[in-house]
């Protein structure tokens, strides 16, 4: 699966969870180590991703927060937090599905990576922030075979140099008889009982 297969797979896998949060869980308190926002809500987690949403097609056109960020303090998700996330969704997928140029830069708050390193940079988030959310609100979810191919591929093998940047948290010894979605989430740190 080449990487923006894998974002589009990644970012799919949200949505399914998104889209299954109840309206009522929005103003839970969500964990505060999945953002900066003091005293987070999953209607604060939904936000941060309905904003990357936003920001996909200035990102695939090499805009960066650098160049001015009018998202930040816009009314992204109004009175249907879901719907305003799908709709952001939906132009983020239709911008990819569009193509994207070979020589690409995506430029990040933290860095400038080519298009194909960057693709698997947004994947990363998506998939493990659904697995996240899912198992936090007890949403039933697993991680497509393919998805977890291509995070095997893309993502787990840069996973030890992303851990020493805050990425991922300890690998997890992966309990007898686990299978390959159980093992990935061991190896990025995630996987728990």
């Amino acid at each position: 699966m080449d990487t923006a297969e894998l974002f589009l797979t990644a970012d799919a896998a949200l949505r399914s969870v998104v889209d299954r949060i109840d309206p009522a869980d929005l103003s839970r308190p969500a964990p505060q180590e999945w953002t900066r926002t003091p005293e987070p809500t999953f209607r604060d987690i939904v936000f941060a991703h309905a904003y990357d949403e936003a920001w996909i097609p200035g990102v695939l056109a090499g805009r960066s927060i650098a160049d001015g960020d009018d998202l930040r303090g816009a009314d992204l998700l109004g009175d249907d937090p879901i719907c305003a996330y799908d709709a952001l969704h939906d132009a983020a997928t239709a911008a990819v599905r569009r193509g994207v140029p070979p020589d690409a830069v995506f430029r990040f708050q933290y860095g400038d990576y080519p298009a194909t390193e960057g693709f698997a940079h947004l994947a990363t988030y998506r998939a493990f922030q659904a697995w996240l959310i899912a198992k936090h609100l007890d949403i039933s979810f697993h991680l497509s075979p393919e998805l977890v191919a291509g995070l095997q591929e893309h993502v787990v093998t840069h996973a030890d140099q992303w851990r020493q940047w805050g990425v991922f948290p300890p690998v997890v010894e992966p309990p007898a008889g686990a299978d390959d979605e159980t093992r990935l989430l061991c190896a990025v740190g995630y996987w728990e009982p």
